[in-house]
């Protein structure tokens, strides 16, 4: 689900000092294998592929992932069109198949909140065609402006700043309407930031380094947890992740947006090693409409 300059520019030092190597292999690893799959098929891996879609809000599926069968690796009707659904949203040719472009768009390093509420046949239809930001499910949002925040007693000071920089050009894009203060204390923030690792409370595990990179909750909960096994740092280093990138993406969620299916936006769901982002016209304009600012 974020100094000391000689630490944050190596892209080989963790938050807790370690080295950042991890040759523990991608947890969407599975997906290249799968390359070229399509209805009808029946493969290995495919029940992987319907907990990814399922997991990012594009399928339902409710079997018990301790299950196997035969039906859960079959490539049926419904999970070609969250497929497809999946394939429109990140702006790919809609084949319904898994092509190389969206094998490639589903194995990049991702944010852990969900596209979509849940996968309905008529998104392709509901898409913005001038914004294409959106609201969290129920459209949550903050009742009053004024909001504190806290780092978790292991944040690493050092990266402290960078999120400090991100609250206020949050602050900034919304025309003064919010303010963000450090609180006194982390217990009584109303926005929590902390490193966490594996399964860590919240029921979202983390799965190590190359998959999910953060992940936060939306109002009035305040939770924003950044994984650990992660390669942190200041800036584009290649090979690690901007500390403040993910937290203007990630703040964007405690304000209650969910992705957008912009690219250039800070709320696109997924962001590469080496890269920096800041908010844009459709971060923004998202905002100013959920609050009315």
């Amino acid at each position: 689900m974020l100094p000391v300059l000689s630490r944050v520019h190596d892209p080989h030092l963790r938050p807790n000092g370690l080295s950042g190597n991890n040759t523990k292999p991608s947890p969407f690893g599975f997906l290249k294998a799968m390359q070229g799959c399509r209805k009808g098929d029946t493969e290995k891996g495919i029940r992987d592929l319907k907990l990814y879609l399922a997991r990012f809000g594009y399928l339902n599926y409710q079997k018990n992932p301790n299950v196997t069968d035969l039906e859960e690796d079959h490539f049926d009707e419904e999970l070609e069109v969250a497929i497809k659904s999946y394939q429109v949203f990140y702006h790919l040719n809609a084949t319904g198949t898994l092509d190389g472009p969206t094998v490639s768009q589903m194995a990049m390093p991702r944010c852990g909140c969900p596209d979509k509420v849940t996968h309905k046949h008529t998104d392709h239809n509901s898409l913005h065609t001038v914004s294409h930001y959106q609201f969290l499910p129920g459209t949550p949002k903050w009742t009053r402006s004024q909001l504190t925040y806290g780092f978790g007693p292991s944040f690493p000071a050092q990266f402290m700043p960078a999120v400090d920089r991100a609250f206020g050009k949050w602050a900034t894009a919304s025309s003064g309407y919010f303010t963000f203060s450090r609180a006194g204390s982390y217990e009584g923030a109303d926005l929590k930031i902390s490193f966490e690792r594996g399964d860590h409370g919240d029921g979202y595990p983390f799965n190590g380094s190359g998959e999910v990179l953060a992940h936060a909750f939306p109002p009035p909960d305040g939770r924003f947890h950044y994984d650990a096994d992660e390669n942190w740092v200041i800036g584009a280093v290649q090979g690690a992740f901007d500390v403040e990138t993910l937290a203007l993406h990630e703040i964007g969620h405690l304000l209650g947006l969910g992705h957008s299916q912009f690219q250039d936006a800070i709320m696109w769901s997924t962001l590469a090693s080496g890269v920096t982002k800041g908010l844009s016209p459709d971060d923004i304009q998202g905002l100013d409409t959920l609050y009315g600012i």
